[in-house]
């Protein structure tokens, strides 16, 4: 062991954080630190290996070899292994090879805490540190502003690997190339935020990312980690806020990753009823372990802090919350109390999300729950998990089952389209059509809508303005933006050859216009989690498919009437009641021409009659255009 120098990293208060489950920034003691010991560079190791009795880092610097290397276990029972290697830095390839006490099993991990990793499928951890210069000070100021809860949301999310590719080069775009065709798209397009499916380094590309062994380093397809920062810093500097998806929930089997670390369950729950998850043939992290959650939690902080992000996605929380979730009879043990939920689970997100607040104030937590599980999004102080915001699932599955029906049997299912407003204020709710919703067989939501090509664009120009306009923010797939007529394919760019034809260039106009009224009309967002946003003038007129609805901002000389008509008939002299007298202009029109609708609007203001309709001491008579969503103000 005279190849390796005994030093530390972590105080005693580190220590007692570590075991105690409460220390948010493991990644500073742990992993591979370049740094000078005593005048020699090298680099600083530490793993947490507790059921091992000897541990070696192996790399590119010792010939992959176990017995030149050996790291100093701790003498405090924390399970950490740690030492200085002098001579070896920043590029060199390692990982740590692992004599468990069980068994004689000897295990060859990655490092869980590495910065950077191979290409894959190779798997080793490269040794790494940062030396970047942000240049987005004036977001990270004013970012309260942009994520706070009574701000827009349209969320782009993006697949890096398929959303477009060097085709002559049949590679992947870098972070660099994104950092200028991403984000001048995504601009252009006047979203306001991006979502990353995960970018911590997978190696398996079907997984979409979604299996994790490399949970502090970005994916190497893309370039390095500062290039990385570079794409994020492009994006504050452009005022688009960035969330990453992150996989708390499960991790894959492979080799060189977490399972089965030391020779034990170490960072998996030891009972498989709550430790393998059976439709994903992954395992699940062991929430009650307090180490385990440290690791968590620094995990979530790290791209809070050492990447500027905005925001955390955080993937399949059903998954989590609950002991039988996709389990049989027999197949899962209740909690103490008898019940199905995961309390331990519980606990950890209730933590995390505490913590991501306390530190990040500015940032937001979204849920990808699925179920009627009761505040997802309220604050924990109240009960709740503490998540900023959840996921709509409800009204996502509602939605497309009512929009892909022909409008001649929309009259029997009014209340599918409208049942989403019976519950839309018990959480924080984001409306997502996400790259669930396209794969699979699925069909694209074009693909969905029924009727010939001019019908399925404007039923489709229908479903996204009602989603604007629906109580909530708004997350949107890439590809949906213009019409992306086949179903998405992780290994394929998204087919921007469509856009040499009218009906996607005009669908992708409309898009771009949508994102602009959203984003300059308060009323649509200022209270969009709140029952005072949002008032029914109509929801009953299953006759004629027609509901309309106001939604209302801070201030009322800026509330605006939605009214949708979801069949292909034109409507004259449609009557609606209003709150107020004056006059009626309409302000945005989906049928407009140039979106490919046919233009039909109300070119001049309407006067609003002192006769009672709908429960409303006012009237106007209106034109409805077919398939479309009008929107009108008070003009007085």
């Amino acid at each position: 062991m005279t190849n390796v120098i005994a030093h530390s990293l972590f105080s005693d208060f580190d220590i007692n954080l570590f075991k105690a489950g409460k220390h948010y920034r493991l990644y500073e003691k742990f992993g591979s630190h370049p740094l000078t010991v005593d005048g020699i560079q090298g680099t600083y190791f530490a793993v947490w290996a507790p059921s091992a009795k000897q541990v070696s880092v192996v790399g590119d610097f010792n010939y992959w070899n176990g017995k030149n290397h050996q790291l100093y276990v701790r003498w405090d029972a924390s399970g950490i292994w740690e030492g200085f290697i002098p001579h070896v830095g920043k590029g060199n390839l390692y990982k740590y090879k692992i004599h468990s006490n069980h068994n004689g099993v000897v295990t060859e991990k990655a490092d869980p805490y590495a910065r950077r990793n191979e290409h894959p499928p190779k798997t080793a951890s490269i040794i790494w540190d940062y030396n970047y210069k942000w240049k987005d000070a004036q977001w990270m100021r004013k970012r309260k502003k942009h994520n706070a809860l009574d701000a827009p949301y349209s969320v782009y999310e993006v697949h890096l690997g398929s959303w477009k590719k060097q085709v002559e080069e049949d590679r992947y775009l870098s972070y660099f190339e994104l950092a200028d065709e991403l984000v001048n798209y995504v601009k252009d397009m006047n979203f306001t935020h991006v979502e990353l499916m995960p970018i911590m380094e997978f190696p398996y590309d079907p997984s979409w990312g979604y299996q994790i062994t490399g949970y502090f380093a970005p994916s190497s397809r893309f370039g390095y980690p500062e290039e990385f920062k570079y794409l994020v810093d492009k994006l504050h500097q452009n005022n688009i806020g960035i969330i990453l998806d992150w996989v708390p929930s499960h991790f894959p089997e492979d080799a060189h990753g977490l399972g089965f670390f030391d020779g034990s369950h170490l960072y998996e729950h030891p009972d498989p009823r709550k430790g393998y998850h059976q439709d994903w043939k992954s395992l699940i992290f062991n929430y009650g372990r307090n180490e385990v959650k440290s690791f968590l939690i620094s995990n979530a902080i790290f791209w809070l802090e050492q990447f500027h992000v905005d925001g955390l996605r955080v993937d399949a929380v059903a998954s989590m919350l609950f002991l039988d979730y996709s389990r049989e009879d027999g197949q899962w043990e209740p909690n103490i109390y008898g019940g199905r939920e995961n309390l331990e689970a519980i606990a950890f997100l209730k933590e995390l999300n505490e913590e991501v607040y306390k530190s990040f104030p500015d940032a937001q937590t979204i849920a990808e729950e699925s179920t009627a599980f009761p505040g997802v999004s309220k604050p924990v102080f109240l009960g709740g998990l503490g998540f900023g915001m959840k996921w709509m699932m409800g009204w996502m599955h509602d939605t497309l089952e009512y929009f892909k029906k022909d409008p001649i049997y929309r009259q029997y299912h009014q209340n599918d389209i409208t049942f989403s407003l019976a519950y839309a204020f018990t959480e924080n709710f984001m409306l997502p059509l996400s790259h669930d919703e396209v794969v699979y067989g699925k069909n694209s939501i074009l693909g969905r809508m029924p009727g010939d090509e001019w019908q399925r664009f404007a039923n489709l120009r229908l479903l996204y303005s009602y989603m604007f306009t629906h109580p909530g923010t708004n997350l949107i797939f890439m590809g949906g933006e213009f019409g992306q007529y086949n179903e998405w394919d992780f290994q394929s760019s998204l087919d921007w050859n469509l856009l040499d034809f009218e009906p996607h260039q005009k669908f992708q106009s409309f898009f771009k216009a949508l994102n602009t009224f959203y984003r300059e009309t308060p009323a649509l967002f200022e209270k969009q989690f709140s029952h005072d946003g949002f008032e029914w003038i109509s929801y009953d007129d299953h006759q004629n498919c027609v509901m309309s609805y106001i939604r209302k901002g801070k201030d009322p000389k800026q509330d605006i009437i939605v009214v949708c008509n979801l069949t292909p008939t034109v409507r004259e002299n449609y009557k609606i009641g209003l709150p107020n007298s004056g006059k009626l202009k309409e302000v945005f029109n989906i049928d407009n021409a140039e979106f490919g609708g046919s233009g039909i609007s109300n070119k001049r203001a309407l006067t609003i009659k002192k006769e009672s309709w709908n429960g409303k001491p006012f009237s106007a008579k209106i034109k409805l255009p077919p398939l479309a969503i009008t929107i009108f103000q008070f003009q007085t």
